[in-house]
């Protein structure tokens, strides 16, 4: 199956980020970023995915994001 690119606008047009958030509780409370994100978006519209770094590979990441 062919790339069918954003789900939102079509674009293939797309970018990745690693981000770290806090949880809840004592790891909110001292702002412990010990939850980590691959984040995929679109350049053109916006929309974005977030996928859980740990279990999750980049082309796994890619592959989902864009439909394929």
């Amino acid at each position: 199956m062919a790339n069918q690119g954003c789900i939102k606008c079509g674009s293939q047009d797309i970018g990745q980020k690693d981000v770290a958030m806090t949880g809840t509780g004592l790891s909110k409370m001292f702002d412990i970023q010990s939850n980590q994100f691959t984040v995929v978006y679109c350049k053109k519209c916006g929309y974005s995915e977030f996928y859980n770094k740990q279990s999750s590979t980049a082309s796994n990441i890619l592959d989902l994001f864009l439909g394929s």
